[in-house]
């Protein structure tokens, strides 16, 4: 049972025999387990090196508290373990290029899969996503992949994923824009994942819709308006310049956040506000404020005039900057 932490079997069930807190020598234990007092003695030493046992005198050996001495060995066993996993994903990808680079060289075509078919396009996408291990950024804008039933992926779907991807110590970096509060509520799960860990950040377009997994692979919509077909791009100059498109809009676009409820409470504004205050900051129009509010626009807009006077702000710009600096934003 503690092979994983490098005892053998043997020596697991020389470790037992100690357990009842009684101070053994080696003889002792060699007559209790059957084994030469030889084979004990090493035994023993290997024990004793991992910290299981303690010398207690000539001979005489004691075990150590299982939860002083195993639990440590535990974490550093599984430590070693993730380094060595690490190190061989690091080397797995090396290969990779190497592979990828010959068949470059042989026929240029292996640079880009072109995929069509709104099936093989959700498929090839779940098992780029579910492979990440260190990045997914996203240029974020329609078309948007329906779920397996045909339905449309909802906020919860967004939220379980995102939390998924970052409980498995992936940076996440989303760039949106207004065409990507299609779906009511959007924003403000935009900024709760933004609170949990997520990257999140605003322009006013974007180009294409694009996905970056681990900065190895792209994913390029090709078509708007349904995403049923989808360019592949691996490892070449291609791609380089993709990842520096994006670092290039990353740092132009606005970061979307939100406040620890704390200092919304200090200042006197309601999470609701504090969304709305963050969607007048991302540029989004009435129309589509109403849209993620669930109002009507006169609505939303009687609610962006009431926020405007709470901060003493005569436009959307004197808001956003009052909102700043009150740490709204």
């Amino acid at each position: 049972m503690l092979t994983a932490l490098g005892i053998s079997p043997s020596d697991e069930r020389i470790y037992r025999l100690f357990l009842d807190g009684a101070d053994l020598t080696a003889r002792q234990v060699a007559e209790a387990s059957g084994l030469t007092e030889g084979r004990v003695r090493g035994c023993v030493a290997r024990l004793t090196g991992l910290g299981l046992l303690r010398r207690t005198g000539p001979g005489r050996y004691q075990a150590v508290n299982p939860e002083t001495a195993l639990l440590p060995l535990l974490s550093r066993r599984r430590l070693e373990a993730e380094a060595a996993f690490g190190a061989a994903r690091t080397e797995v990808d090396a290969i990779a290029d190497t592979y990828r680079a010959g068949q470059l060289r042989t026929d240029p075509g292996n640079l880009v899969e072109v995929l069509s078919g709104r099936e093989v396009v959700t498929a090839r996408v779940e098992e780029l996503t579910n492979s990440a291990s260190s990045h997914i950024w996203a240029l974020d804008r329609p078309p948007y992949l329906a779920r397996a039933d045909g339905a449309q992926h909802s906020n919860d779907d967004e939220r379980a994923a995102t939390r998924a991807w970052l409980a498995r110590g992936i940076e996440v970096r989303s760039i949106y824009c207004p065409q990507s509060m299609e779906r009511p509520g959007r924003f403000e799960t935009l900024m709760e994942l933004g609170a949990e860990g997520e990257q999140s950040r605003m322009l006013p377009t974007l180009p294409f819709k694009l996905h970056i997994i681990d900065k190895r692979v792209a994913l390029v919509s090709l078509v708007g308006g349904v995403y049923d077909s989808l360019a592949v791009v691996h490892p070449s100059g291609l791609l380089d310049a993709l990842i520096e498109l994006y670092e290039a809009y990353w740092e132009r676009a606005e970061p979307i956040g939100a406040p620890s409820p704390e200092v919304s409470r200090a200042a006197g504004f309601s999470h609701d506000e504090v969304v709305l205050l963050g969607m007048l900051k991302a540029g989004l129009k009435d129309q589509a404020i109403a849209h993620q509010l669930g109002t009507s626009t006169r609505t939303a807009t009687r609610r962006i005039a009431s926020v405007l006077a709470r901060l003493g702000a005569r436009n959307r710009f004197q808001a956003g900057f009052e909102a700043a600096v009150r740490g709204l934003v």
